[in-house]
This record gives C-alpha cells, structure tokens and sequence, in this order.
C-alpha cells in the first residue's frame, strides 16, 4: 500500500492507480456470505491491476535517481529561446539570463533531489552592496556535487525587488551555470 501512496504523491493519477486505490480503499464486506459469492474473476481481474500498477510505478520512479553523467548531459543542453529573458543596461547594453524561478524547474525536472543553500550574506564595508554566496548541491546514485558562487546587488538598486534576493538570484544562477546549466549565454555575450 506504500507504493501507491508514493504513486500519488507522485501525480501518478492514472486510470489503473485509481482504480487501484478505489479497489484497496474499500470499505470491507458486511458478510462473509457476500465475499464468498464474488467471483474468482473478480479477483484476479484485481490481482492484475495490483500488478499493472505496481509496473507503473516502478517505471515512473527508476527515472528520479540517475548518474550525475546523466544529470550532467541533460543540464549542459541549451535553454530554449523562448525561456530566456533580455534586460537592457543603463548604457543600452542588453543582457540575456534565464530566471532563477526557471532554472529550479529545469533542476527539478532534470535533477529531482538537487538541493540549494544561501552559504553567506555580506553587506559591504561602507553597506552600498550586498553580496550572497549560494551553493547547489546535485544528488547522483554514483555520487553527489556541489558548486558555489557569488552574487551581488547595490543596496541603493530596488527596481527588482529587494537587494537580498537580487544577489541571491545571481547567485543561484551562476552555481546553475557551474553545472552547464544556461552556461550558453555566457559565451553568447562575449561573441
């Protein structure tokens, strides 16, 4: 029964799992005299919708955990197009980024048990910038990396939202890059 609560925690809504979880959850028979006039039909028709949707399971869930080669290879694609963003400088200068919200889903498809952290935040001596050093963690089966890397905003900046977070998402984008991942821009800007 464990495994078909973790196919639905998984989204797995398929028709045979809730079948399945409508079979299991069943309240239980009010006689035995009911029971015993259910066919053997039905309950081998049961027994192989146990067994399709243990099948289904097992095959959503062997995709989660993967060599970091693996992992690797899918963050180093490019980023499609219509996920980057451009914003333009004070000197007319553009720069293209794909947003922090967007690399955590690119992680989550591609490295479900990825794991993040802000390692430090640090104002500047005369508190005009902050700067936040954050870590990303890759989980594989064979073994498990990490990459950090810096960001940093002006305090006096707020036209995105707060400085902290500025950083942050700096950051996290930069330790993405690290991994390969929208590490294409990078070298597109300096084509």
């Amino acid at each position: 029964m464990a495994w078909l609560s973790k196919s639905m925690k998984m989204g797995k809504s398929s028709s045979t799992a809730s079948l399945l979880k409508s079979l299991l959850c069943r309240p239980p028979r009010s006689s035995y005299s009911t029971a015993k006039r259910s066919s053997n039909s039905s309950f081998k028709e049961t027994h192989d919708v146990v067994a399709e949707a243990e099948e289904e399971v097992e095959a959503a869930s062997s995709g989660i955990s993967r060599p970091l080669s693996e992992i690797l290879k899918e963050l180093n694609k490019r980023v499609p197009d219509s996920l980057v963003k451009v914003i333009r400088s004070e000197n007319d200068f553009s720069i293209k980024y794909v947003p922090w919200h967007v690399m955590n889903r690119i992680l989550n498809l591609h490295a479900p048990e990825w794991s993040g952290e802000v390692r430090s935040i640090t104002y500047s001596g005369d508190a005009k910038s902050v700067s936040v050093v954050y870590r990303v963690t890759l989980y594989g089966t064979d073994a498990e990396i990490y990459r950090e890397s810096t960001g940093t905003a002006s305090v006096d900046d707020t036209s995105y939202g707060d400085p902290v977070q500025k950083a942050e998402a700096m950051a996290f984008r930069r330790a993405c890059a690290r991994f390969g991942l929208g590490l294409h821009l990078y070298h597109e800007d300096m084509a």
